[in-house]
């Protein structure tokens, strides 16, 4: 038989069994399907998990406190009744209406932060608008998702607390607690340089806040003064969890590869202490801004392909006390490609000006701090290594948060935003326009179950229980 009489296995199918063409359009639906489908039962699950854990965390502090078991079965009443409060709330759409814009208070390449209040109680929030088609468009899907999972798994006291997420057709939103202390960034630039003894408090409360967030698995790999925020009683919080994915094109091994080919200046020795404090400061509120910030803070082996460990964060604490005390981070200079140069020859860039005065138990600590990643402090035991430290000789690690912060925070009121910078440019209303039919510029699937409302924000109508072990559970998509 002729070969060209065969027909071919599709054209012996019936028409009803022919394979089928589908379009991009048909795809990206039945991909969201798919996926509200697996997150919807997901849900299902984690909510009575959730719900289980309150309830037995109930139990455990009514043991705890001796009570009568008339006074139990009141709890327990009272309890049932938050319950079904929330499970009401919770099936309710929230979303950008519910909230009251009151002042931007910051900047980034991909959005803006607000201060926030909820209308219905008056809760004070700081809500971060994320623009859906920047995140896709750059890459950042991935960013913006670890930021939220981390902050809804990491509910900490030494972590900032996440109440809300939730997204409209063109923005993503974040709800947070608002801190009014402003960031170490901000404290660095009001000072010169810290003293031992409160640089002993800062880099005690952010080794805390550090190991709080490995304990659960999670590397941060962004560790710098913008991202430790100070709360009204100027105690340290941990926040922005974004580069947990890598994604970001500024921290890219190749983006700093790329910064080899650049032409590095032949004389790298350090200006004077007082001169490179100038040009640090002159420069670093931009650089908070920008979309490729600085490489000052990120530990040698983030550039190469030798791989890297949670040492990555403890490396960036070194670079940050080295800050406190020194006035500027030890690779600082006048280009991104000239301190990524410093860093990765750090064996010779990690100089102390003698201008400087500070103690052997300083310049020890920032050494194990900032070495090779085998040998450095917290690699093999975590923070148990940092507290056996000379320099923190004293320090009570049991009650950090309980003892007054080396430097008062001058807050007057819940909104108070004075130690936040301005942005008068910026417009104060949540830019959320709509986008034309057909043209979403994005595929919407990647952001499904992106939604979460944390118990105590919607159960709880007064005063917001910023407890370290509040409970949380998911909704919506």
């Amino acid at each position: 038989m002729d070969s060209s009489s065969v027909k071919s296995h599709d054209q012996m199918l019936p028409p009803f069994a022919q394979p089928l063409a589908l379009s991009d359009h048909t795809m990206d639906k039945a991909t969201t399907a798919k996926m509200t489908l697996e997150s919807y039962y997901s849900n299902l699950i984690d909510q009575h998990m959730d719900r289980q854990n309150r309830s037995r965390l109930l139990e455990k502090s009514m043991d705890q406190e001796g009570l009568s078991t008339s006074q139990k079965m009141e709890k327990r009443t009272q309890h049932a009744v938050k319950e079904t409060e929330y499970l009401r709330l919770k099936r309710s759409r929230l979303g950008v209406d519910d909230f009251e814009p009151l002042k931007v208070i910051g900047k980034g390449a991909f959005g803006e932060v607000r201060l926030v209040q909820k209308r219905d109680t008056g809760h004070i929030f700081a809500m971060k608008v994320l623009r859906k088609a920047d995140m896709v468009e750059r890459e950042q899907v991935a960013h913006v998702r670890a930021e939220r999972d981390v902050l809804v798994e990491a509910d900490h006291q030494w972590v900032v607390k996440m109440f809300y997420s939730f997204q409209d057709p063109v923005n993503l939103y974040l709800v947070m607690e608002f801190l009014p202390g402003g960031d170490l960034m901000t404290l660095l630039m009001k000072k010169d340089i810290l003293s031992e003894e409160v640089t002993q408090f800062y880099i005690a409360e952010a080794a805390s806040a550090i190991e709080s967030i490995h304990k659960l698995g999670f590397i941060h790999r962004d560790i710098k003064p913008d991202n430790l925020l100070l709360d009204s009683k100027g105690h340290i919080k941990l926040s922005d969890f974004g580069l947990c994915t890598g994604l970001k094109k500024s921290h890219q091994t190749v983006y700093y590869r790329d910064l080899l080919t650049s032409r590095f200046a032949n004389d790298l020795s350090p200006l004077d202490s007082k001169r490179r404090a100038e040009s640090w400061k002159r420069n670093r509120r931009a650089l908070a801004h920008s979309t490729v910030g600085t490489p000052d803070y990120i530990a040698p082996e983030m550039f190469g392909n030798t791989g890297y460990s949670s040492g990555c964060d403890w490396w960036s604490l070194g670079v940050i006390m080295y800050e406190m005390l020194i006035g500027y981070p030890p690779f600082c200079s006048d280009t991104a490609a000239e301190t990524y140069h410093k860093v990765i020859h750090w064996r010779e860039s990690l100089v102390f000006p003698p201008e400087v005065p500070i103690s052997d138990n300083a310049k020890d600590l920032i050494k194990r701090f900032c070495c090779e990643q085998s040998s450095r402090l917290g690699h093999h035991r975590g923070i148990i290594e940092v507290k056996e430290q000379r320099f923190f000789h004293g320090v009570d690690w049991n009650h950090l948060r309980d003892r007054p912060a080396a430097v008062s925070v001058d807050v007057n009121s819940i909104d108070d935003t004075s130690n936040f910078d301005e942005f008068p440019d910026v417009d104060l209303r949540i830019p959320a326009a709509p986008v034309a039919v057909g043209e979403t510029g994005y595929k919407d699937w990647v952001f499904v179950n992106y939604t979460f409302k944390r118990f105590e924000g919607l159960a709880h109508r007064g005063a917001i229980d910023l407890a370290p072990n509040g409970e949380s559970a998911f909704s919506g998509n």
